[in-house]
């Protein structure tokens, strides 16, 4: 899905946050195109370059996909049920599992590690890909997905150094003013 309007100017206030705050060397993205056209103004911001890594794809919600919530419960409520009660024990049909995208997450974190120790670089992915990504990192079970909120073009701050892993914030949103408070594409 592209980004709506209200997408794009939550996109150009984390890009400005970014370019205030830090000093980027890279920019990483999913391949898919709203986290591209993100990961793109975060890097014209900043003035850095941005490549996309499939790593930081979205989850695979195989028979899922742009199907809504309403439409599953209907369909499949015993899975529907297990996605938000046990989701560290759900594959979707024809789809990924959270252990999958775990994976994925820690291939691309080891990916950017391996490349730019000592640097700072922004990671775009998708509120899927960062929780699996953040539970990792705070040693907490994949039963704790949803837990951890990701709302649009929040920022979650990690320092990664000498072997320590610090979370400074997760989800933070203050950049987005109102905009925050209604999901967008």
């Amino acid at each position: 899905m592209p980004l709506t309007e209200r997408g794009k100017a939550e996109a150009l206030a984390v890009a400005r946050r970014i370019a205030g705050k830090w000093h980027p060397a890279f920019v990483y993205t999913s391949p898919l195109s709203r986290c591209v056209l993100t990961g793109a103004a975060i890097a014209s911001a900043c003035k850095i370059q941005s490549a996309s890594i499939e790593e930081l794809n979205d989850i695979d919600y195989g028979k899922w996909m742009m199907r809504t919530y309403a439409e599953m419960q209907v369909s499949e409520p015993e899975l529907y049920a297990s996605w938000f009660a046990t989701p560290h024990l759900v594959r979707f049909p024809g789809g990924d599992s959270l252990q999958e995208l775990a994976s994925r997450t820690a291939d691309a974190l080891r990916f950017v590690l391996e490349l730019h120790a000592d640097q700072t670089v922004v990671m775009v992915g998708h509120d899927s890909v960062n929780r699996a990504l953040l539970a990792q990192l705070a040693d907490l079970p994949l039963s704790s997905y949803w837990i951890l909120t990701q709302d649009p073009c929040c920022i979650n701050e990690i320092d990664i150094a000498a072997n320590r892993i610090q979370i400074r914030s997760i989800n933070e949103t203050s950049h987005l003013g109102g905009l925050a408070s209604s999901r967008s594409g």
